[in-house]
């Protein structure tokens, strides 16, 4: 009885309509919603210049474009919100004149 009373107390979080973080997944990493797919990893085929119909398909449909730009987004915002401007120049790899 107390392991069904714990079970019922799982915490999934919803990111918007595709992303979610549910402890029971992937040690509650971000995940698109019904996958054990890493929103990091679609992440880090963006960032390789992977096209979005190839990570659609590199994960057999199971990650729409829309659940891409999704994440796209979502980390968009979490920059923002993590990163203070006065301190933008520990992020900076290299200054040019311009």
């Amino acid at each position: 009885m107390a392991a069904e009373a714990r079970e019922d107390e799982v915490q999934v979080r919803y990111f918007g309509q595709y992303i979610v973080a549910d402890p029971r997944i992937c040690h509650g990493k971000l995940t698109f919603r019904g996958t054990r797919i890493m929103v990091r990893q679609v992440l880090g085929q963006v960032e390789r210049g992977m096209g979005w119909s190839s990570i659609v398909e590199a994960w057999g449909g199971d990650v729409p474009r829309e659940a891409i730009a999704e994440a796209v987004r979502l980390a968009n915002e979490a920059l923002q919100l993590t990163v203070d401007e006065s301190r933008l120049d520990a992020f900076v790899v290299e200054r040019r004149a311009g």
